[in-house]
């Protein structure tokens, strides 16, 4: 059975995820620079050098049988409210690196943008549960991925679809912004921690939907690696 992944969210000691004002000169927000997701950025150029290591192993893991992404218009694009215009086709250029269907939240919906590489932005706003579904059916029985930003995961928690989650806890303090955790409410009943390992740059920690973990399964803990 497929299933709905979140992988590569990186959080910061105290459980920021994005920052304050996100805009076109300050993509994750203020109070939240490049270095949040370093070790990810490191990790995917390790990895196309074939490289091996505890972060370029979780990056790796995020392209695995994913036939479909989710995400919300913070991260599609800095812009809010109605489209001035729709030159705006996402921070990716012209072949972005999704290469398949791409369902993006939005309370201003506008026409499918067609890009090279096979990626389809489709703009959505319909509930979370009928966009699922046409992420299901669009992946053709591969696995669907959200890819953020905080928001758009905080509501599919709440909804209790997410069956895998992958988070990336950083060495940073950010003290203000938007926490990924909160709001969740009864959110994370259900899910438990099967995977905490560590490198010289984040801690990975792996939730799962108890109704996806092995019968006894507890939480694998890996020790401090490079890359």
């Amino acid at each position: 059975m497929p299933k709905l992944r979140v992988h590569n969210v990186t959080v910061s000691l105290d459980g920021f995820a994005a920052g304050t004002d996100q805009r076109m000169d300050a993509p994750f927000g203020d109070g939240i620079d490049g270095s949040l997701h370093d070790w990810m950025f490191a990790a995917m150029k390790d990895h196309a050098d074939g490289r091996q290591g505890t972060d370029v192993d979780f990056v790796a893991r995020s392209e695995v049988n994913i036939g479909a992404t989710i995400m919300g218009r913070n991260m599609f694009g800095p812009f809010r409210g109605p489209w001035e215009n729709e030159a705006w086709t996402g921070w990716w250029g012209d072949n972005p690196p999704f290469h398949h269907p791409v369902f993006v939240h939005t309370h201003h919906t506008r026409p499918t943008v067609s890009m090279k590489g096979g990626t389809d932005f489709h703009f959505t706003d319909e509930p979370v549960e009928t966009v699922l579904a046409r992420a299901y059916e669009a992946a053709d029985g591969k696995d669907v991925r959200i890819g953020g930003g905080p928001a758009t995961i905080q509501q599919y928690l709440r909804a209790g679809l997410v069956d895998e989650l992958h988070l990336a806890i950083v060495p940073l303090l950010v003290g203000k912004g938007e926490r990924l955790l909160d709001h969740l409410g009864d959110g994370v009943d259900g899910y438990e921690v099967v995977e905490l390992v560590s490198s010289p740059a984040a801690t990975h920690a792996r939730l799962v939907r108890r109704s996806w973990a092995s019968p006894g399964a507890g939480v694998t803990c890996g020790p401090r690696s490079t890359r």
